[in-house]
């Protein structure tokens, strides 16, 4: 179901950009809020007490408030009074302001959270959308348009926003019907059909970053960077899962000899095969690319992940 809040977060090119990027958001519009008049214009502002601000329009059944609210924090400074980054004024306050009533209570225990790890006080408006005027055109978007534009948010925060995913959304099984809007083609043949993608062409193959490796289609831990190796396979290369119980293996005869294919135990999901040649005389969990989603070591505890990092 579509659902709609509005951030406030110092300039309003940043805090679009990296909302867009997003999984589970649908439209970005920026734009000016909870001014003095219902109508207004970028140089006028200042004067009508309107504050940047983005209208998010998001999936809720792929993302949550309470998730989308953790990300915005990430892009502020909750305790600055009319500052963000280089920007001074008024108009670059930071709010959260609401058109549902049923999410003020998510909001205020958002609030809560936050400032029990605050050490200053958390100053951000939080109230009903009282205007909204759509900014001129040329703002739209603006990052996408000017690849070297202003921004007050960190390259590297940035960066992390495709990699975003609410762990409160991953955690259950999904029909046939959600998982093929969900994944890509690959990823949906490679699950649910036992397809095998390319050797060498693939995204983990090479990858070796700290973090855990997840099913796509449920979010369920399966391997960690600890345990993958370079085994000159061209796919991804486990020592071990992180939980065997979590992987289930069945007799593969659909080549012209046996193998173990393995697949997820949560959402019945291919993986791949696991074969008796891995390092030390132990075993290889031979795994499709397609079917993994990496969780970063550094972004593992705000995605609900917290307690597998000791693993990695």
């Amino acid at each position: 179901m579509d659902k709609s809040i509005y951030l406030a977060g110092g300039c309003f090119w940043g805090v679009e950009h990296f909302f867009s990027r997003v999984n589970g958001i649908q439209s970005t519009t920026v734009g000016y809020a909870n001014g003095l008049t219902n109508t207004t214009n970028y140089k006028l502002i200042k004067d009508t007490n309107h504050v940047e601000t983005v209208k998010l329009t998001y999936d809720s059944n792929k993302i949550s408030l309470e998730f989308l609210l953790k990300m915005y924090y990430l892009l502020i400074d909750p305790t600055s009074l009319n500052k963000q980054g280089n920007d001074i004024g008024t108009q670059y306050r930071v709010g959260i302001y609401y058109v549902d009533e049923n999410d003020i209570e998510k909001i205020q225990n958002s609030i809560d959270e936050l400032q029990r790890v605050c050490l200053e006080k958390v100053i951000i408006e939080v109230k009903p959308l009282n205007n909204f005027v759509a900014g001129e055109e040329y703002h739209q978007q603006y990052l996408n348009k000017n690849v070297d534009g202003y921004c007050h948010i960190g390259l590297d925060i940035m960066k992390l926003a495709p990699l975003f995913h609410d762990p409160s959304k991953l955690f259950f099984s999904k029909d046939i019907k959600t998982l093929k809007l969900q994944l890509d083609d690959l990823q949906f043949e490679v699950t649910q059909n036992a397809k095998t993608e390319k050797p060498f062409d693939n995204k983990f193959d090479s990858h070796f970053k700290k973090g855990i490796y997840i099913d796509i289609t449920s979010g369920k831990p399966l391997f960690s960077s600890s345990d993958k190796y370079n085994s000159g396979c061209g796919w991804p290369a486990f020592s071990k899962p992180i939980d065997t119980l979590e992987i289930t293996e069945l007799v593969d005869n659909t080549l012209s000899r046996t193998r173990t294919e393995v697949k997820t135990k949560s959402s019945n999901s291919h993986l791949g095969h696991v074969f008796e040649d891995g390092p030390d005389g132990g075993l290889r969990y031979c795994i499709n690319s397609a079917s993994l989603q990496f969780i970063p070591f550094e972004l593992m505890v705000i995605l609900g992940y917290g307690e597998f990092q000791s693993l990695t």
